[in-house]
């Protein structure tokens, strides 16, 4: 059986940059308020009259990616593609982003688990390598949040979270079974489904009667997040998965060398963080600057890490999420 290496990193942001000072003209809010609880100084929200989209921003940071690996478009054998915020309500992201790179007439499979979507979409990829069916597969996640909030009052403990991005990474086939992915770990608690949701289009409000009733007050088609419940879940799962991940590969939490948390919430990591007695060096955060990217954060503060040199030969890595489903899981990488 082979393993699967990341060999090639790539993402990519809107140029438009929103601060917290931003979002007080918007709604009943302020640059402590929003710091205070989550971390976060600013985000990237796509501009109006932008070509950006979901796909779009995953086929640029693709294109990044693929060309670090040393590969052509031509050398990717698959497509798995996470967002929550898909261009389209069908078909997926994935045979967009076929198009975009003009690729051959490759597979593209879409994961729809939102903040753990990476998690699970490198999964996947890891699967697809390990039994030797593809040699190079393209991971992507992306998101494209800002169309979608509720930029009101109303919505300010949820729109001030999150912004745009999209990253990509290339899993390729090694037969060196020290490197690369150890182990993944993937877990669902459905039950919690509704703690972090958006209700609408669904069977609870389809299309005829959202036509029907053409109500502008309707808050269904914006995010809900009980974010006490969701924190609380939140330390105790992350914390879970890591543990699961070390226990799996007989290792202990002072092998780690990066943790790479999903960027939900500041507070959420340095909980994790401090938990584990990891050094400010050995967690990875850059929610302050981009907000939380769901499906795209892991890829991205991942990307950037390793940019800085902050990710050497040999490190253990590790990357954890948890998110609406609930879900959560954790991939442990040696790099």
């Amino acid at each position: 059986m082979y393993n699967s290496k990341i060999t090639g990193l790539g993402y990519y942001v809107p140029d438009n940059v929103v601060t917290n000072d931003d979002l007080s003209k918007l709604m009943d809010t302020n640059d402590a308020w929003i710091q205070e609880r989550t971390g976060i100084k600013e985000r990237r929200w796509i501009k109006e009259g932008s070509e950006d989209t979901s796909a779009v921003m995953g086929a640029k940071a693709s294109r990044i990616a693929i060309e670090r690996a040393g590969l052509t478009k031509d050398d990717i054998d698959f497509i798995v593609f996470a967002t929550l915020s898909p261009d389209y309500y069908f078909p997926g992201c994935g045979v967009q982003l076929q198009d975009m790179l003009d690729m051959r007439t490759v597979g593209a499979l879409d994961v729809r688990n939102q903040c753990s979507g990476f998690i699970y979409a490198m999964s996947v990829a890891d699967q697809f390598i390990k039994t030797g069916m593809y040699k190079n597969v393209l991971v992507v996640g992306a998101e494209y949040h800002s169309g979608g909030l509720d930029k009101t009052t109303r919505g300010r403990g949820v729109s001030v979270i999150f912004g745009d991005g999209a990253g990509a990474a290339v899993l390729s086939r090694t037969e060196d079974n020290t490197k690369g992915i150890l182990s993944t770990h993937l877990h669902s608690e459905g039950k919690h489904a509704e703690e972090l949701t958006v209700l609408a289009p669904s069977i609870k409000h389809w299309v005829p009667e959202i036509v029907a009733a053409n109500d502008k007050n309707d808050e269904s088609y914006f995010p809900h997040m009980n974010g006490t419940f969701v924190f609380k879940h939140a330390v105790v799962r992350f914390s879970e998965a890591i543990m699961e991940g070390l226990k799996s590969n007989n290792l202990e939490v002072t092998d780690i060398n990066m943790l790479i948390p999903h960027q939900a919430n500041l507070r959420i990591s340095q909980f994790v963080q401090r938990k584990f007695k990891l050094a400010d060096d050995q967690v990875y955060n850059n929610i302050m600057k981009y907000g939380n990217t769901t499906a795209a954060s892991i890829i991205i503060a991942l990307t950037e890490a390793w940019e800085e040199g902050k990710i050497k030969e040999d490190d253990l890595v590790i990357l954890a999420a948890f998110g609406s489903g609930f879900t959560w899981g954790s991939v442990i990488i040696r790099w």
